[in-house]
């Protein structure tokens, strides 16, 4: 399995481009989802961590706020390289950490992670400013500039790519940054504190807290010399993060959850249709905001759809996300994968019908404690009946 043979790990924080252990010594177990065992303990962060490392963004802000746009550039490159040269190590721990499959973790997230700071080190080059005449009494100037630290919180489903979607336009724009990734996905954000020592990067630039959302991530919301948020999550933790940066008119940018519809009308090719809605519904085990989480569609073709629909997902492999012919991986921990039951066993009690699925897949013994489909509920969602 993708977990055996991990070689048991104690994290630490990434701080002034060191890294150290958090002030209070406390520390969260790291559960794989792939075999149910703690794989490597990581930081309990405090607000005292907190404000270490926003002390060194602000410290090392005047220097990267200043330096030469095109050395920004160049920097922002050198990290990208180096995301792709150790692209396989970073994808193995994505999978760990997460349970999606080994080939999805390379060819989405690690090339989008590299992707996203080449990007913003080429967008940065062709930076321009705005000048509007004021109906000839003056001239009305735009400067574009840095505005401070940047606390950056990045969700538990595309944990690398999502974090460097927010780390290099903030670096690229001068901005010094404090990231704050998921307990539940911390290491590859970790591994990235030992890419940036290795591409040179200022100390203190950027900074990395690992911990839960409570303390560590509502204090870097709270903390005064953070005048910058970018958050992507759920929209309850979204409202109290609006409340808690209210006081100090923070600079906000939220990404909210997700709930898709794809709508299914009767000229479509059915055949040619599915295996995209399928894709579009289940990839990442569905754990992406932008998945088809409903389908609505035309009556005419609905019994033709279910068939199709049904017996195409019945050919999704659901195993070791280490085989290549896996599609789908276990779920991202116990808390997600309780709720994702309840969401079956709600809809059940509603009167729905399961179609497709609700057996155990094959696996190995190793993997027999993963979150994937459970023996306690295989059995009331074997009738495969439609609606």
């Amino acid at each position: 399995s993708a977990a055996i043979g991990v070689r048991m790990e104690q994290l630490k924080n990434f701080i002034d481009g060191q890294f150290v252990k958090p002030s209070e010594g406390k520390y969260l177990d790291k559960i794989s989802p792939i075999t149910g065992e703690k794989i490597y303990e990581l930081p309990d962060s405090s607000e005292v961590d907190v404000v270490m490392a926003v002390k060194a963004a602000q410290k090392a802000f005047e220097g990267w706020s200043e330096t030469k746009v095109s050395e920004r550039s160049q920097m922002l490159n050198r990290i990208a390289d180096l995301i792709d040269k150790h692209r396989d190590s970073l994808a193995l721990a994505e999978t760990n950490d997460v349970g999606k499959p080994l080939e999805l973790s390379k060819t989405l997230d690690m090339a989008r992670a590299a992707a996203n700071f080449r990007f913003f080190a080429s967008a940065i080059l062709m930076k321009h400013e705005m000048a509007t005449d004021m109906d000839g009494e003056a001239i009305n100037y735009v400067l574009r500039q840095p505005v401070g630290v940047a606390g950056l919180i990045a969700p538990w489903n595309l944990p690398l790519y999502l974090m460097t979607w927010k780390i290099a336009p903030a670096l690229a724009c001068g901005n010094t940054v404090v990231c704050k990734p998921s307990e539940w996905t911390s290491k590859t954000c970790y591994l990235l504190g030992e890419i940036l020592q290795e591409a040179g990067l200022p100390k203190g630039v950027c900074n990395i807290i690992l911990g839960k959302g409570e303390p560590a991530g509502s204090y870097l919301v709270r903390h005064p010399g953070v005048p910058l948020i970018s958050f992507t999550g759920g929209t309850a933790t979204g409202e109290k993060i609006q409340t808690m940066a209210a006081p100090y008119v923070k600079k906000l940018s939220l990404e909210l959850g997700g709930k898709n519809a794809t709508i299914v009308l009767k000229d479509v090719d059915i055949k040619k249709i599915v295996p995209q809605i399928a894709r579009a519904s289940f990839l990442n085990q569905g754990e992406i905001c932008l998945c088809g989480s409903k389908i609505l569609v035309q009556e005419d073709i609905y019994k033709e759809f279910c068939e199709e629909l049904a017996k195409h997902v019945d050919t999704l492999t659901v195993g070791d996300p280490l085989d290549k012919n896996t599609f789908m991986g276990p779920l991202v921990s116990k808390t997600h994968y309780d709720k994702v039951l309840s969401f079956l066993a709600g809809a059940k009690n509603e009167g729905g019908k399961v179609i497709a699925g609700g057996g155990k897949p094959e696996l190995p013994d190793a993997l027999k404690n993963g979150y994937f489909r459970s023996e306690e509920h295989t059995s009331e969602l074997q009738s495969r009946q439609y609606l």
